[in-house]
């Protein structure tokens, strides 16, 4: 049986990396074989371009640079990583997929839908996440995360850019939420994570039911 591929979306500071690992433990500790992952990421070639991308170099990236080295990440990740996962019977908990590209390059860059249509068609046709967690907060609660959690490392490229950036982003999230609402259970990013946890663990109950 095809495993089952969940992805968590949201902005910088929402917490998706600790959810992440908690729905993990909650589905090993049930018997259920699970895989986390990234994006950009997931795989050695795809983790360099990740490091591209993240990059605060002096040179300017320009958005349809950023645009398909984030495609070119996520094909390999997907045939190298996703795909044989979700083949051989596993669960794929991914830290952002092509949502995010939608929100990032999308909303917060300005790119065209049509572009991005036209990459993910090439990318995964026949692809979609069976069930998409969006972990909403005000930017500002998110950032002031982040910025918390950085340290002395200080911000990547994408942390780097200005409060208008992420509130477009959060709103081309919000927007794909609400055309899509069979495939996203939003949840707010604010509460404890003991409650997010909770919210989550009862979508994926509700919308992801298994026999027996």
């Amino acid at each position: 049986m095809r495993g089952r591929f969940i992805t968590f979306e949201g902005g910088e500071g929402v917490g998706k990396t600790t959810q992440i690992q908690r729905i993990f433990d909650r589905l090993a500790a049930g018997g259920r074989r699970a895989v986390t992952t990234r994006e950009p990421g997931g795989t050695a070639r795809a983790e360099q371009l990740r490091s591209i991308l993240l990059d605060r170099a002096d040179e300017r990236m320009p958005p349809s640079c950023e645009l398909l080295l984030m495609f070119a990440a996520r094909a390999t990740h997907l045939e190298n990583l996703i795909k044989p996962s979700l083949e051989s019977g596993a669960w794929v908990l991914c830290d952002r997929f092509t949502d995010a590209t939608y929100a990032y390059q999308g909303g917060g860059r300005g790119l065209a839908t049509c572009d991005i249509d036209a990459l993910a068609g090439i990318v995964h046709p026949d692809l979609q996440p069976d069930l998409t967690i969006l972990l909403d907060a005000p930017v500002e609660t998110g950032l002031g995360r982040a910025r918390d959690r950085n340290g002395q490392d200080g911000p990547d490229r994408f942390e780097s850019e200005r409060l208008e950036f992420f509130q477009r982003v959060r709103a081309a999230y919000l927007a794909r939420a609400d055309a899509e609402p069979e495939r996203f259970l939003v949840v707010d990013a604010t509460r404890s994570p003991d409650a997010v946890e909770a919210a989550i663990l009862d979508g994926i109950r509700r919308r992801l039911p298994e026999p027996g």
